[in-house]
């Protein structure tokens, strides 16, 4: 169930940040807001699932050590709640004798160890040192060989034991694979991010355009509007106000921007001068965009217009 969720999570998110930035591309400033508080919402949902993923791994730790103090507890209780009669049960048979030679055989224990303990004594205030010399060269041959010896017959470094030197099989061909490993997942990580930004700065960059030759643009615009009561003169209110707000929009100042009705929901706009391929979108994007309540306005062409066009 979690992989699902995080599946759907990642795709939304996926989702809501490519729109985020078409919307940024296309001049649509209400659309791509709307997407970026979705892409936050989606974020802090994985991330309060990741939270309480965690969480509830760490109350079932929990639950399981305090499981395991609990048993512990009731073995010591139930070691402590024994009879005290049931550990020296031989002592309660009174036709048996055999309990009487316990303290003999311990007592003998005594003597033996402290008659061992004597004659260690006496053999090491005896003993020759050479003894310890001939049992150390007749072990000499099964000794470990030097690892700094062989490493370094002229005693420049200076290894360490055995146990600092690295296991088989895990030496310089395993460090070298690793770091291979690393190097070429970091090339090709750093190779896509380059290549996004380059694209995302390639889509979203603004250039100098050469001017067109026509003197005007023409658009054909349609309002389309909800609810009850929507007449004619609503329908052209709306418009006009959407028109007159995307005029600052391009990049070049309109001198004239005029806006007539046709009839049925559609409107034809005039600007002067003419604009260049990346003011046309940016007019098409604030025209479109969701400006007014219950309105929503489509640009359903736009091209040049000479002065000789009727």
């Amino acid at each position: 169930m979690r992989r699902v969720a995080y599946f759907f999570g990642g795709a939304a998110a996926a989702g809501a940040g490519t729109y985020v930035v078409i919307y940024l591309y296309r001049w649509q400033w209400q659309r791509a807001i709307l997407c970026g508080v979705l892409l936050l919402v989606v974020e802090v949902m994985l991330l309060g699932i990741v939270l309480l993923g965690r969480l509830s791994r760490i109350e079932e730790r929990m639950r399981d050590a305090d499981r395991r103090q609990e048993d512990v507890l009731a073995r010591l209780r139930e070691k402590d709640a024994r009879p005290a009669g049931d550990r020296f049960r031989w002592l309660d048979e009174p036709t048996s004798r055999t309990y009487v030679f316990v303290p003999v055989l311990m007592v003998t224990g005594v003597l033996l160890s402290g008659l061992a303990w004597i004659v260690q004594r006496i053999a090491s205030a005896t003993v020759r040192p050479t003894a310890e010399r001939r049992l150390a060269g007749r072990l000499a041959v099964l000794a470990a060989p030097d690892p700094a010896r062989d490493a370094d017959p002229d005693g420049k470094n200076d290894l360490a034991d055995l146990d600092d030197l690295p296991p088989i099989g895990v030496g310089a061909r395993g460090r070298h694979g690793r770091t291979v490993r690393v190097l070429a997942v970091s090339a090709v990580g750093a190779a896509l991010a380059g290549a996004l930004v380059v694209g995302l700065a390639d889509l979203t960059q603004t250039r100098e355009e050469e001017t067109r030759n026509s003197e005007a643009t023409s658009l054909l615009l349609k309002v389309d509007m909800r609810g009850t009561n929507m007449t004619a003169e609503r329908e052209s209110l709306a418009a006009h106000q959407l028109w007159e707000r995307c005029r600052d929009s391009t990049s070049v100042p309109l001198n004239r921007a005029t806006l007539g009705t046709l009839g049925d929901g559609l409107f034809a706009g005039v600007v002067q001068p003419a604009l260049t391929d990346h003011d046309r979108m940016r007019l098409r994007g604030c025209l479109e965009d969701t400006g007014l309540d219950r309105t929503h306005l489509t640009v359903v062409g736009i091209g040049d217009a000479d002065a000789d066009d009727d």
